[in-house]
């Protein structure tokens, strides 16, 4: 029997301004339709300010998935949308599982309620949301309220909650919040396309490149401290900025003397992504929290070597697979690492090519489906009381 799926996310492709989690979703469900899932999604047509030019009548293909974009009412911040809550009333009995893929907002909550109420097993992913330190950081009272009000049933309600490293687990479990179980599947990758990136074109420098949002918790500012420690090299900063922070940041490189070693170059894509990943001497990834770390698979895919702090959640695998270094976020730390690399091209090259082979190996989207699918069978029957639900955890 074809088992049917329900993912609800808050925003989905083509929001790309919403980083790795998009990409991550979007690679599970297509993975999930290929190994015969049917496969639905969820979400609003919200896109920043604006909204992404997609039908809201209907639903859209994308790689065998079904997506359905629902328009944002009152409450768009928190991404309600009462013509979601209309279908998921009417269609949530008729699904054997659902994936929530937030906290903090309104879908998870919508959803999780319709499910608990007709007997539907669901998972929930927090996507590394769910860390003490960014709550305090930002909208601490809200979140902590919203935490009392509806996530503490979510949770609780949840037949497992699905994180995608130790770190994100070891996160939530210090917020003492319910659980049933844990679900550790981590988030796969694409085998990068065999041309793409290779184009040659000149460099007056190498480079460490650092792709992803612009934002404060991805620890850049570490980044351009270090390059005071690091002679002849740039730093490539790559991705959307959506907080503002790039005045910030060019300000303190200028303070540090190194302003005409970094460059900003915005959010890259298709070719010119793969082309960065390819050519640069080494990737780093200097997050102050990071439940995962996507831009690090993809730089391991590409025989890059890398280098993370230990908030990364990729950072246990970086290590147990001698593909890169994890130091402190300190400048000298970091520094050191990258000008190790820098130095030593041998040196590079092996723990690329071990990252390549990892990243091969134990992060294939078809894998990684095959795995969520166990979880997905477990839950079903855990929830018709043939089985308690099971741990698992998939090669971390």
């Amino acid at each position: 029997m074809r088992l049917r799926c329900l993912h609800v996310v808050p925003t989905y492709l083509p929001a790309l301004r919403y980083g790795g989690p998009i990409h991550a979703v979007h690679g599970l469900c297509r993975a999930l339709a290929g190994r015969g899932c049917d496969v639905q999604v969820y979400t609003t047509n919200v896109d920043g300010n604006g909204v992404l030019p997609v039908p809201t009548d209907r639903p859209v293909q994308l790689d065998g998935v079904n997506v359905h974009y629902f328009p944002a009412g009152l409450g768009r911040r928190l991404y309600r949308s009462p013509a979601m809550g209309r279908e998921l009333a009417q269609n949530i009995a008729s699904f054997d599982i659902v994936h929530l893929h937030s906290v903090f907002l309104w879908p998870t909550t919508a959803a999780a309620r319709f499910a608990r109420r007709n007997g539907i097993p669901y998972l929930l992913a927090p996507r590394g949301m769910l860390v003490g330190p960014l709550i305090r950081r930002k909208s601490r009272l809200l979140k902590s309220a919203w935490i009392r009000a509806f996530d503490r049933a979510n949770l609780g309600g949840a037949a497992a909650i699905h994180v995608t490293s130790r770190s994100e687990r070891l996160d939530i479990e210090k917020l003492a919040l319910p659980a049933r179980a844990f679900a550790l599947v981590p988030n796969g990758i694409d085998t990068p396309p065999v041309n793409a990136g290779l184009l040659s074109r000149d460099h007056a420098r190498p480079y460490v490149l650092f792709l992803g949002r612009i934002s404060w918790k991805k620890g850049i500012e570490r980044l351009i401290d270090a390059m005071q420690v690091v002679a002849d090299a740039d730093l490539v900063i790559a991705g959307n900025d959506d907080e503002g922070e790039t005045a910030r940041l060019r300000a303190r490189a200028a303070a540090l003397g190194v302003n005409a070693r970094i460059r900003f170059v915005g959010p890259v894509h298709g070719e010119e992504k793969w082309y960065l990943l390819r050519n640069c001497a080494a990737f780093a990834l200097a997050s102050h929290s990071e439940n995962f770390g996507n831009a690090v698979l993809e730089a391991m895919a590409c025989a890059r070597p890398v280098v993370v702090t230990p908030e990364v959640g990729l950072a246990d695998v970086v290590a147990d697979a001698g593909c890169g270094l994890v130091v402190e976020g300190s400048p000298a730390a970091l520094g050191a690492a990258l000008s190790s690399l820098l130095a030593d091209a041998d040196f590079a090259a092996r723990l690329g090519q071990a990252g390549e082979k990892t990243a091969r190996e134990q992060f294939s989207w078809p894998g990684i489906a095959a795995a969520m699918i166990d979880v997905y069978q477990e839950a079903i029957l855990a929830q018709a009381g043939e089985a308690a639900p099971a741990e698992r955890a998939v090669h971390v």
